[in-house]
């Protein structure tokens, strides 16, 4: 049987297309002039990557310009790894830190395109998605970079970690606005912790130390990914201080989280975290589902969905009583929280999400939610805010929604969920992970 992560909307393409003058549905915002750019996995033809986290990365994009949509196209990313077939994990547990994926997200910084992957350096690529090579920083940064670096909103510093196989386990670091490397600092944690993303305030960052962990043996072994649950190592947040780096941890009942919405400082100077959380059981069945153990339970048009028992909440971590308060916000499956970026680490009143088949939207003022169904596979909602913004939900979302083998870019007005505009794409677009929008300079 086919593994779930290779059929149904999950299933990759065969090859790289481009078309031009793409039809759209609607009126495309003349302001919206740039690139949307989606990375995923997306194994070559023949290959079983083990898991979906695994295949090759893929960039999709669309070009838009003045109410048009120009063109779209999808190049691999081509790292060590893909042209070499060289593995991350080397004889002896070093790493090739070039010889990665490069399949989860990308991010513009100081003029460069970067495709991410959190087990290694990140891939530099052209406007029109070729792939220039693997960037270090001039050097600077020997430890892997996450997929989820966070943009200071004030500084417009990139602040971002490296979690490793061997000591040191996590690395912080800084990126200036202008793209040099300023700051690098190991912070203590007890093993190799499979930190997927992180979160920033004003003045903290939050670090999530969760028990699922990276297995030497598994990895030997070539067992899909080497990541386990381990009842043994303990679920805690920190909360670092970004000017002198002390960091004090606070217990949390046993979870993981992928995906962080926001945090920030409240009025009594608490750190407020609202993340997706997964429960013991629910990671399981998730991570099961992803390396194809498991098919998932239905989705839409016959789908097999990855949200199961994915949930929004939050934590609210006192640090003059030490202690943690947890609480869930929803109780609907979502995944792949966003927000309007200028408010990361500091209050914001909404934040979106995805469900199977809808966009869902968050108003932390009214405690309410509003869902938009897309009728189809719904990849992360990207906010982009309109250039005369006087409301922090001024502007819109774009989302890659796929539906009977066929593919479109939908724009929504973030503020209202009413759609604007749907771009018509050449192909199916494989479910994927995370994306951008890149405005024209």
């Amino acid at each position: 049987m086919v593994p779930s992560y290779l059929r149904g909307d999950l299933a990759p393409v065969a090859d790289e297309i481009g078309a031009r003058d793409l039809p759209v549905e609607g009126v495309l915002p003349a302001e919206l002039t740039g690139r949307y750019v989606r990375n995923g996995p997306n194994p070559r033809p023949g290959e079983d990557s083990g898991h979906w986290f695994a295949g090759h990365g893929m960039l999709h994009g669309v070009r838009l310009r003045d109410g048009r949509a120009e063109w779209y196209r999808n190049r691999w990313t081509r790292t060590t790894r893909f042209t070499d077939g060289a593995l991350s994990l080397q004889p002896g547990g070093g790493r090739d830190l070039a010889a990665v994926t490069a399949n989860t997200s990308v991010i513009r910084h100081s003029g460069r395109t970067l495709a991410l992957v959190e087990n290694g350096l990140p891939y530099e690529v052209t406007p029109e998605l070729d792939t220039v090579g693997a960037c270090d920083f001039g050097g600077r940064l020997t430890t892997a970079m996450t997929a989820h670096p966070k943009r200071d909103p004030d500084t417009g510093e990139l602040l971002f970690f490296g979690y490793g196989f061997a000591p040191p386990y996590l690395t912080y670091h800084r990126l200036s606005a202008g793209g040099e490397l300023v700051e690098s600092r190991q912070v203590e944690v007890p093993g190799p912790t499979m930190m997927h993303d992180f979160a920033i305030t004003r003045n903290h960052v939050v670090w999530l130390d969760l028990p699922v962990i990276f297995d030497i043996e598994m990895a030997k072994a070539r067992r899909g990914l080497p990541y386990r649950w381990d009842d043994g190592y303990g679920a805690r947040l920190g909360v670092m201080g970004r000017a002198d780096g002390r960091v004090r941890w606070f217990d949390v009942d046993p979870c993981y989280v992928f995906h962080v919405g926001n945090a920030h400082e409240d009025a009594a100077g608490r750190v407020v975290l609202d993340a997706v959380r997964y429960s013991p059981e629910s990671f399981r069945q998730t991570w099961g589902s992803m390396g194809g153990s498991a098919t998932g339970v239905p989705g839409p048009a016959g789908t097999s969905s990855l949200l199961i028992g994915s949930t929004l909440h939050r934590w609210t971590l006192d640090l003059d009583g030490g202690l943690a308060k947890e609480e869930a916000l929803d109780d609907r499956p979502v995944e792949f929280p966003t927000l309007n970026e200028e408010r990361t680490g500091l209050p914001s009143r909404y934040l979106y999400t995805v469900a199977d088949d809808a966009v869902v939207k968050y108003d932390a003022r009214t405690g309410a939610s509003t869902v938009r169904p897309t009728g189809g596979t719904t990849g992360e909602a990207v906010f982009v805010p309109a250039a005369d913004a006087r409301a922090e939900d001024d502007g819109w979302l774009m989302s890659i929604v796929t539906a009977a083998d066929a593919s479109a870019l939908l724009v929504l007005d973030a503020g209202t969920l009413e759609p604007v505009a749907t771009v018509r794409l050449p192909r199916r677009v494989p479910a994927g992970f995370h994306g951008g929008w890149f405005a024209d300079a």
